[in-house]
């Protein structure tokens, strides 16, 4: 649900891909990488009657942020439901390893933006995107090592499930929107392999209590929580960018006992209240329907910021 109160601003998740670029960069700093003119499509859609795109889903370029440059990519949920495929996987794999190369170059770029709406791999394309996800995780990672922040913003109609879920957790920081989704096996998924009873997938409020980004945001799963428009977006990421934690050895322990501390808190809950319930938040089954101030002053009231990641 799009909150009230930003019904008139220019929504993340209403946006296109190229919409939500353009405005989270300075104004006319894009410039794309492999753009529709290239002519790039998918060499496998053809085979089973269904239509290319000719940006295939995935747009890669460069800008700046607040006038320092910038590398970005963003799916586009609404072709194929942003799928990790062959083309796609090797335009975002290809835009980090050339961030990581130009590392301490003239060409430098101090972030990767990754705006992230996808349900994972592309079913018709499904060894060529396993491959994708694997060697996103890779280059992302040697672009962490590099020095280079790569950031994930998530707030589309898709989500960041199967391999989209995987890759947001290898980011250095990630900002989500209530109507942000992140997991690995998607609720369909769930139930197809261990029943309704484990996870009933038609149960939308269900789907959203786990899934959703106050879920995410409050078990330390996000790092910042936005209202869902596409400035509140922009600012996060300025002032992120600049404010991460060193991809180091200590960095990854800390969020190793980070993880360990809460699956021993909460590994028998059954559902989110459960969880709101056992880390005294007052009142846990009305989470979903607090507002977006009153459920950021709830963010900042029990310091749910890990500094780990």
């Amino acid at each position: 649900m799009i909150p009230k109160n930003i019904s008139k601003a220019a929504s993340w998740y209403e946006s296109s891909a190229r919409d939500r670029i353009n405005g989270l960069l300075d104004h006319g700093s894009f410039r794309e990488i492999l753009g529709p003119e290239a002519g790039v499509i998918s060499p496998h859609l053809a085979l089973f009657d269904l239509p290319p795109a000719f940006d295939d889903g995935m747009i890669i370029g460069r800008g700046t942020m607040n006038g320092h440059p910038v590398a970005i990519a963003a799916q586009e949920g609404q072709f194929m439901g942003g799928t990790f495929a062959e083309v796609s996987g090797a335009k975002l794999v290809g835009l980090l390893r050339a961030a990581t190369a130009a590392a301490d170059t003239a060409q430098a770029v101090s972030t990767v933006f990754l705006l992230l709406d996808t349900g994972g791999v592309r079913l018709q394309e499904a060894n060529a995107g396993e491959m994708a996800v694997s060697e996103t995780v890779r280059a992302l990672l040697e672009a962490r090592s590099a020095g280079i922040a790569v950031i994930a913003l998530i707030g589309g109609r898709a989500g960041a499930f199967g391999g989209g879920g995987i890759v947001t957790a290898c980011c250095s920081h990630v900002i989500i929107s209530e109507q942000g989704r992140i997991s690995i096996s998607g609720p369909e998924v769930i139930e197809t392999n261990k029943g309704a009873e484990e996870f009933d997938s038609r149960d939308r409020a269900l789907v959203w209590r786990v899934t959703g980004g106050r879920s995410r945001a409050l078990l330390g799963g996000a790092d910042s929580y936005v209202k869902g428009d596409v400035a509140s977006f922009r600012q996060a990421a300025a002032v992120t960018r600049n404010t991460l934690p060193d991809f180091s050895l200590a960095t990854l322990d800390a969020e190793q006992k980070r993880l360990e501390e809460r699956l021993n808190a909460y590994g028998d809950c059954r559902d989110t209240p459960e969880i709101w319930a056992r880390a005294g938040i007052d009142d846990p089954k009305n989470v979903s329907e607090l507002s977006d101030d009153a459920f950021i002053a709830l963010l900042a009231e029990k310091g749910h910021a890990h500094g780990a990641r």
